[in-house]
């Protein structure tokens, strides 16, 4: 039972040091969850990569609350620090823009208590990929999630 989990820890740590920020060229999905005070936000998002750099992407979101859902659909861009900090090529470090739509859908009783509307964003992000595909990530700012968010990306 040590050997082996000696050796899936070997593994493991021998695929992490293979990966790759996200080629050009290459898609990135993206799903998790968030933090915020108002409800129980989810989200999924694809990123492309331009260059090694630079992705763009979009991310479908929503935001459950005991009194109706906030929806929203963004399209995103960010600049990967990987190269630029020399940091290792399993970790990922990124800040960006975002630009979206938020719909507030509500029980009639609440429905004028916020607004939907086209809205400008930041976000600085992380990720940490254990194989070559599989990796964490973190996140600050953005979109209908807006608080931050963690989650899973797989790179396709």
């Amino acid at each position: 039972m040590k050997k082996t989990l000696i050796l899936m820890v070997l593994v493991l740590g021998a695929a992490a040091m293979f990966a790759l920020p996200l080629n050009t060229g290459q898609m990135q999905f993206n799903v998790g969850t968030g933090f915020t005070n108002y409800g129980l936000p989810l989200y999924v998002g694809l990123d492309y990569g331009i260059n090694p750099d630079i992705t763009v992407g979009g991310e479908l979101s929503g935001r459950f609350h005991n009194h109706g859902t906030w929806v929203g659909i963004y399209a995103n861009g960010n600049y990967h620090f990987v190269n630029l900090l020399n940091l290792p090529s399993n970790t990922d470090f990124y800040a960006g823009l975002n630009l979206g739509f938020d719909m507030w859908l509500a029980d009639n009783e609440y429905a004028n208590s916020y607004n939907s509307g086209l809205h400008l964003g930041l976000q600085v992000g992380g990720r940490y990929y254990f194989t070559n595909q599989l990796g964490v990530n973190v996140e600050f700012g953005g979109g209908t999630v807006s608080g931050g968010k963690v989650g899973i990306s797989y790179k396709l």
